[in-house]
């Protein structure tokens, strides 16, 4: 349940960013993405799935807001759908278990 409440509000953010924004939220949602990517990562590491998690760690590091990654506005925009879309897509997907 809270990973759900999680990948929402980072999708919602992500999907604002598509707007003109001041620069502070985009300040915030990097850093509430690096949080929550790192509280993903995390317990997709405790429920054993590997790939989810290291998937989730990239995003951690590409989201970050220490050492900025400079790509462009179209870019970014791009990424922010693409990461949003699948945050909620991935509410829709049950993991495959383990028999």
């Amino acid at each position: 349940m809270f990973q759900n409440s999680l990948k929402i509000t980072l999708a919602i953010l992500f999907f604002l960013c598509l707007a003109k924004m001041p620069y502070g939220f985009y300040q915030f949602t990097r850093f509430a993405a690096l949080v929550g990517f790192a509280v993903l990562a995390y317990r997709a590491n405790e429920e054993g799935n590997k790939t989810e998690a290291i998937l989730y760690v990239v995003l951690a590091i590409l989201f970050q807001p220490f050492i900025k990654i400079a790509l462009g506005r179209d870019v970014w925009n791009v990424i922010d759908v693409v990461v949003g879309v699948g945050l909620v897509a991935s509410l829709f997907i049950k993991p495959k278990t383990k028999e």
